[in-house]
């Protein structure tokens, strides 16, 4: 059989974002996922921004024929905070980007999302790497795409503490009626929360890695998990930086390198100082039925291979150090 009609299709949702262009890479570069499409949603940075760094990175990974649709502009609820404290103003600081790009295409995100969902011949797996807030629109407006979601795979939450307040990973506090939304939709779900990214860590062997692969695209990524470094350091006192995006990819890619357990998990929508936690009832206290797969582990090093190998099947033009 073909290997792009064997793939499996998917759409991604995201905010990129450092580690949302090494999902978006994964996504490319796998010939076992077929990327039907891009949206973006405001989150690291602005819609604008994140936009503009979706077509960026596609248009280093030779994908610009993907289209590209910006979504919703905001959360559902309140005011947006962007995560310049990590990502920097451009959203992907570090790398030089400076790379034409084609533009985005003249829909909302989330219509662009509904039409590839109802056009594809087989369910379409919905990956979302960002605030949930253009997926939530999407099964709120349209439940007539619910038959061809094969299942939605979101990176966000934790079964532990958080990022963005104690016990509040970014996505989620970002938009937690969205959430909220997503997770009550009785679709197929998955959470990749930070209990599990938090062991991917980009280390300085990583970082040397991506150097190695000799070509622009591998230099970049290199670049992107450099000044990522900096900020998490900066940040949080992290040696390393945890990539969590892709993650979300791999699992999809290879559900063997992410292991699940099916529980409840809810939204707190109304605490003083919890606001956006996810409540992840691993002990099943609360005796509701289990509506997520919630990742509890992950093999690394297969992770770490996986992505790997995708950058370097994207190839590129030769980087600086390879042409000297």
């Amino acid at each position: 059989m073909n290997e792009r009609y064997a793939a499996r299709p998917v759409v991604v949702d995201c905010d990129p974002g450092h580690d949302d262009a090494l999902a978006l890479l994964l996504a490319a570069g796998d010939p076992r996922l077929r990327l039907l499409g891009v949206t973006t949603v405001a989150g690291n940075q602005t819609l604008d921004k994140t936009t503009r760094n979706a077509l960026r990175i596609l248009s280093l990974a030779g994908a610009a024929d993907v289209p590209v649709a910006a979504g919703c502009d905001r959360p559902l609820v309140g005011e947006l905070t962007v995560a310049e404290d990590i990502h920097g103003p451009s959203g992907l600081d570090g790398p030089d980007l400076d790379v034409p790009v084609a533009g985005a295409v003249d829909v909302h995100g989330v219509e662009l999302m509904r039409r590839l969902i109802v056009g594809s011949a087989e369910p379409v797996t919905l990956i979302a790497t960002g605030p949930l807030t253009n997926v939530a629109l999407l099964l709120r407006g349209h439940p007539e795409v619910a038959p061809n979601v094969r299942r939605v795979v979101l990176m966000g939450g934790s079964t532990d503490r958080g990022n963005t307040t104690p016990y509040g990973e970014f996505n989620i506090v970002t938009d937690p009626e969205a959430a909220d939304i997503v997770l009550r939709s009785g679709l197929p779900t998955t959470m990749i929360g930070l209990n599990v990214t938090h062991r991917a860590l980009a280390t300085t062997e990583i970082i040397a890695e991506f150097h190695g692969l000799g070509t622009r695209l591998g230099a970049v990524c290199a670049d992107l998990m450099t000044f990522f470094a900096g900020t998490y350091h900066r940040v949080f006192g992290f040696e390393h930086p945890p990539v969590h995006d892709p993650i979300a990819v791999a699992a999809v890619i290879d559900p063997s390198i992410v292991r699940t357990v099916a529980v409840p998990v809810a939204v707190e929508l109304t605490g003083t100082y919890t606001r956006g936690a996810t409540v992840v009832d691993l002990h099943r206290r609360t005796g509701r039925d289990p509506n997520a797969d919630v990742a509890v582990g992950l093999e690394v090093a297969a992770f770490w291979r996986l992505l790997m190998a995708a950058v370097r099947r994207l190839g590129g033009v030769p980087g600086p150090a390879a042409r000297r």
